[in-house]
């Protein structure tokens, strides 16, 4: 053990080869452990709402406006915050209409430029000069650092930073640097940023949110059950290929498909015109639009029944296929009789409110036909291929998983299964037995197995689990004891259409429970929180986000459109910052247009689920427990120096 130390400690000498190198990242260090630890914002079920994303991010949930408070106070008028914070989101647009008002465009660059800076001063106060430096914009790094830094060798410091702004001025450079400084305000009010699940689905957009996170600064995802359908699409899994084909002709997105990722629907298009050219397909009207008279509405309304057709079949194959996954009772096609048109469902006779099906062969209602097989086998490759989708997918892989356990708080998009008594429920995965933190461990390294594994058949797993993920009862993402897809559409009677919920939402409350969930996950209940989505609170009917006397905080407050008649609200952010965690709850971002133009923000009501007495540090997170490890290696290394049992590296 003492030859192996010694080992490690020449390693870490190899970074710090002298006393003084390695005294110095001590005394750097420490000083970090001191400072309040950065602001965290928590997002989930964004649902492709790219517009309201964009925005949030822009205003840090809140915290860009907070930080315009802080420094002006009551020195400026509500109107003039309003206008300084949209500047701050939009600086390029926000001055192209300035432009066009303003008399004297150097006068209010250089009012403006003054407020900036005073706002970033405050935004970079709680890191160190290294961090700072490194967001800084290349273009104006030096500048802007030499603004911001106070210099006490400066006798006259108010002439030393008129002459910085007059040339800026003076050389055309005032509307780059201001958007640069605004964009540099973004990125420091908020030093981390947690998805917790849904990305995809329902929203125009999920794609443009991707991108925009791929070039965030500091992000983590958990996986949320539609954000797993896409990545068994990616892996070319036939029934989450389905699910999101269909669910993107449901909602009126298939340009996502088509536009945001280039994968070609035509054969698609062409066979469900062909195939239900007279067929009304009434049971397939788009989510959120009555509108069927256009052509291209026609066209969506047969692609829909298509792929939803193909979708019943191929999942069928999978319930075949994975036995273990005792799915049988949603092999629904064989249940028909085709000639009476009516279904068997649990002993009961149902009528069928859809009863043309040219496709299905009664005998062998799961095989695909000739042209279907082709359909699902270009779109297959279409999924794999396409490098854009794959560059997302990888990069859920690498930043995502199905939990996060980060400064006391458990991360988590859906639920822990959960028995009717409370206890965590054990879940059989391919003839093993899992519950709790096993359960989500053995499925995220099936997920990934998806798309790494050498072995064929475990490469088949992982793919089908993913499937598996995106509707089982069992699965923590989804919660239900069934996903009723084929019921809402070709059924009239609601009782077919009910899921149960899992035990987990019945239970939310019940402090016992959230106790023993929040120690499977190592934490101590006493100052933990576990934060999650996928269920939208709805605020309108007087829920409250804040369960079981504030240790469970569930975020879902209809960020979609889709939900927001059902919550009354846009959604809720959490931010959690040196001052202890607060919740936000937003209203509906009207467009990004009226938020330049009108200076409307998102405007919020903030609750206070914590407050700390003595602000927080970063030595009481996670990454200060990190940093004071660091520290006892480094005295270890120095007192290895100091006895001779290490040479420094002069």
């Amino acid at each position: 053990m003492k030859e192996l130390e010694t080992r490690y400690l020449e390693r870490l000498s190899d970074l710090y080869p002298t006393i003084a190198a390695a005294s110095t990242e001590i005394i750097n260090l420490q000083s970090i452990l001191n400072l309040p630890k950065g602001t965290e914002n928590f997002l989930t079920d964004v649902h492709g709402e790219y517009e309201a994303f964009s925005h949030v991010l822009k205003n840090g949930s809140g915290s860009v406006r907070r930080k315009i408070e802080d420094v002006f106070g009551k020195r400026m008028s509500d109107r003039d915050k309003r206008s300084l914070a949209t500047l701050i989101y939009y600086p390029k647009a926000k001055m192209d209409l300035i432009r066009q008002e303003e008399p004297n465009m150097e006068d209010w660059y250089r009012v403006h430029l003054y407020l900036l800076i005073e706002v970033s001063k405050r935004a970079a106060s709680k890191y160190t000069r290294s961090k700072v430096r490194k967001a800084l914009p290349r273009d104006f790094a030096y500048v802007i650092e030499e603004l911001i830094t106070e210099k006490a060798e400066v006798s006259d410091k108010e002439s030393y930073y008129n002459e910085i702004i007059s040339t800026i001025i003076r050389i055309g450079r005032a509307e780059e640097f201001i958007c640069a400084i605004s964009e540099l305000i973004q990125r420091l009010v908020v030093d981390h940023l947690h998805i917790v699940g849904d990305i995809y689905d329902r929203g125009p957009g999920p794609h443009i949110i991707m991108d925009k996170l791929m070039a965030y600064h500091s992000v983590d995802i958990q996986w949320g059950n539609h954000d797993v359908v896409w990545m068994g699409a990616a892996a070319g899994q036939r029934g989450c290929i389905a699910n999101v084909v269909r669910i993107c002709a449901r909602y009126g997105n298939l340009d996502i498909l088509e536009d945001g990722y280039g994968i070609n629907l035509l054969p698609l298009a062409t066979f469900a015109l062909r195939m239900y050219k007279d067929d009304p397909c009434t049971c397939f009207k788009l989510k959120g639009s009555d509108k069927t008279d256009s052509e291209e509405m026609q066209m969506n309304l047969r692609i829909h029944k298509a792929i939803s057709i193909i979708q019943f079949k191929v999942e069928g194959q999978i319930i075949r296929r994975q036995k273990t996954f005792h799915l049988e009772d949603r092999a629904l096609l064989h249940r028909i009789n085709y000639e009476k048109g009516t279904i068997d469902l649990g002993g009961k006779e149902y009528r069928l409110l859809d009863t043309n099906f040219p496709t299905i062969d009664p005998k062998d209602p799961y095989a695909l036909s000739a042209e279907e097989e082709e359909i699902m086998e270009r779109l297959e490759r279409a999924f794999e291929n396409c490098e854009k989708l794959q560059q997302h997918m990888r990069f859920l892989l690498a930043k995502g998983g199905l939990y996060k356990v980060y400064n006391d708080n458990l991360l988590y998009h859906g639920c822990v299964p959960l028995t009717e008594e409370g206890e965590l429920k054990e879940v059989e995965v391919y003839g093993n037995k899992y519950r709790g933190r096993a359960l989500y461990d053995a499925l995220d390294s099936y997920v990934r197995k998806g798309f790494f594994a050498l072995d064929e058949k475990e490469r088949r797993d992982g793919k089908d689990i993913m499937w598996y993920i995106w509707l089982h009862p069992d699965s923590p993402l989804f919660g239900k004891n069934r996903m009723a897809t084929f019921e809402r559409y070709f059924l009239a009677e609601e009782e077919t259409h009910f899921e149960k919920k899992n035990a987990y939402y019945q239970l939310i409350e019940n402090e016992e429970v959230i106790d023993r969930i929040m120690r499977e996950f190592g934490l101590d209940p006493a100052g933990a929180h576990i934060v999650n989505g996928h269920v939208p609170v709805k605020r309108k009917d007087g829920e409250s986000p804040i369960k079981c006397g504030g240790k469970v905080l569930v975020i879902d407050g209809g960020f979609s459109k889709a939900y927001q008649k059902q919550t009354g609200i846009a959604g809720y952010t959490l931010i959690y910052n040196s001052y202890g965690i607060r919740l936000v709850a937003l209203e509906p971002f009207e467009s990004t247009e009226a938020a330049i133009k009108k200076e409307i923000d998102i405007h919020s009501e903030t609750m206070v689920v914590t407050r700390v007495r003595d602000r927080c540090l970063v030595g009481d997170t996670d990454a200060g427990r990190e940093i004071k490890e660091q520290i006892q290696d480094l005295e270890r290394l120095l007192a290895a120096y100091r006895n001779g049992e290490i040479t420094e590296k002069i």
